[in-house]
């Protein structure tokens, strides 16, 4: 098939309006310089306007017809029409990416969320525990049936002194201490409980700070105790289940 033929060929397509790309960009530069193609074109075209005109008007003469099938039988290649979805390819990557990474910073963004929430409730459910310990502590500051024992130690300048307020039917205990003397390395203080009966109750550890103070808060006793009076060891800082030294300064209730 000679180039003259190939350009034949897609004439009839040129003039049905499907010839697109190169190929029509070929054409058109090849009629240029081609009368006989620019003739054949203008044939085509007319019988294509023929053909148009039978679905509404006469018959078209039979020689257009038979002209334009035969000009399209010549064309052996099937024509594709190029893939109008083929530059939305990429696009559609961007776009599967894009939500890929939307989904990942809505997921870091619910973590972070769900984490404040996490700690909001822990800063919250330690504030409600705080509190709840400040109004424990007040109400066995300002309890009308609490004991209260002056704690004191003679022949000590400044003398050390340790105040007990003890509630028994709430078993709430608060201590606190002034001006006592520091204490070596794994030493501290411990409180005692002396009950009216029965062996001395371990009523909370305490080391005293660079002015002497400390405080006991709330520790640990068993229910009901009635309290003879207070006292003060010195034990290992772990704590010690009866007491290992003598008092350094022992109470009665006022």
């Amino acid at each position: 098939m000679t180039v003259h033929e190939q350009f034949a060929e897609d004439l009839a397509l040129y003039a049905l309006g499907t010839l697109q790309g190169d190929e029509r960009v070929a054409l058109e530069k090849h009629m240029e310089e081609c009368a006989n193609c620019r003739s054949e074109l203008q044939q085509l075209r007319g019988d294509t306007a023929l053909m148009a005109l039978s679905a509404a008007g006469p018959t078209p003469p039979r020689r257009a017809r038979e002209r334009l099938m035969a000009a399209v039988a010549r064309e052996p290649r099937l024509r594709a029409v190029p893939h109008r979805l083929a530059w939305w390819t990429p696009l559609r990557w961007l776009a599967a990416a894009a939500l890929v990474v939307a989904t990942f910073l809505l997921w870091v963004k619910n973590t972070d969320l769900r984490n404040q929430i996490v700690a909001l409730q822990n800063q919250s459910a330690q504030q409600g525990a705080q509190l709840a310990q400040a109004r424990e502590v007040a109400a066995t500051l300002t309890a009308t049936d609490a004991m209260r024992v002056t704690l004191v130690a003679a022949k000590a300048l400044p003398q050390p002194q340790g105040k007990a307020i003890y509630v028994r039917d709430r078993s709430s205990l608060i201590f606190m201490a002034s001006n006592f003397p520091s204490l070596p390395a794994q030493k501290a203080y411990e409180l005692w409980l002396i009950p009216m009966t029965g062996a001395p109750v371990p009523a909370g550890m305490f080391k005293p700070d660079a002015h002497g103070g400390g405080m006991v808060i709330n520790p640990p006793l068993p229910a009901g105790v009635e309290a003879k009076n207070f006292a003060i060891t010195v034990e290992p800082e772990t704590g010690s289940p009866a007491p290992t030294s003598q008092p350094v300064m022992m109470g009665a209730g006022e």
